[in-house]
């Protein structure tokens, strides 16, 4: 049996005694999806923290590919192929979605080589095919701080995969989007998988329905429930503490 590509084994992340991660796990397997939802303060973000080397972990374990990277910086964690997208985009607002793109594609990642010579050929060939599955290869030169927000969220989620990190962290990529936007959000992130393993924080459960995905939910920190989207929305525990409903209302 294939090891997964994310172990994370009973992870616990304390602030002055409060714990914002309480003894959590979950895996994913290499190319899958998931989505990660629940209340506000539930610990989404802080997981994602934590994975990438921002948040200190108390205790716990977080395996990648068979490595413990539990307490490497967050600079070893992306060169060994993570990468997270936060929920505000993340773009050089100054530079074209081009330019923008050419940068996390570099395979040398010193800034002031990345911003002085020309984009090899091999890159430049990533950054026109990203420019076309993100939609925005009629925008390749316009500055990237004039786009539309939902042009903006595609522009980074774009930036994430040209860095081309196995394991992909989308913090609320459909933030501020309206349906059809989330619609084509859905569609790419759907792209992502196989070549990639994504993991998606997100509120807008008709976007997790379009994913198609499996779902983890989380609540103070911990593991609430795993599933399909089907047996959380039928979960009388999660409408109670993330679909507000009470249980008598998920049983009726």
């Amino acid at each position: 049996m294939t090891a997964p590509l994310l172990q994370v084994d009973d992870l616990v992340v304390s602030y002055n005694g409060f714990r914002a991660i309480d003894g959590m796990s979950l895996a994913l397997d290499a190319g899958e999806i998931r989505v990660l939802i629940g209340p506000n303060g539930a610990g989404k973000s802080t997981i994602c923290d934590a994975i990438i080397g921002r948040a200190p972990v108390t205790s716990g374990r977080i395996m990648f590919k068979g490595e413990d990277i539990t307490r490497l910086s967050e600079h070893a964690i992306v060169g060994r192929g993570v990468c997270r997208k936060f929920q505000a985009p993340g773009i050089l607002p100054t530079l074209t979605v081009a330019e923008n793109l050419a940068i996390a594609a570099r395979r040398d990642r010193r800034w002031w080589r990345n911003l002085r010579l020309a984009v090899p050929p091999g890159e430049a060939e990533r950054v026109d095919a990203m420019l076309e599955r993100i939609g925005l290869a009629d925008r390749r030169d316009v500055v990237a701080g004039e786009l539309a927000h939902g042009e903006k969220q595609w522009l980074e989620i774009g930036m994430v995969v040209c860095t081309d990190a196995e394991l992909l962290l989308l913090d609320e990529p459909t933030a501020g989007m309206g349906p059809a936007e989330t619609a084509r959000t859905a569609d790419l992130v759907r792209s992502l998988a196989g070549r990639h393993t994504v993991m998606v924080i997100d509120h807008d459960m008709a976007f997790v329905e379009q994913l198609a995905a499996r779902v983890t939910v989380m609540h103070q920190g911990k593991l609430l429930k795993d599933g399909s989207v089907a047996e959380i929305r039928a979960d009388a525990e999660v409408a109670a503490v993330y679909l507000g409903r009470t249980k008598h209302d998920a049983a009726a």
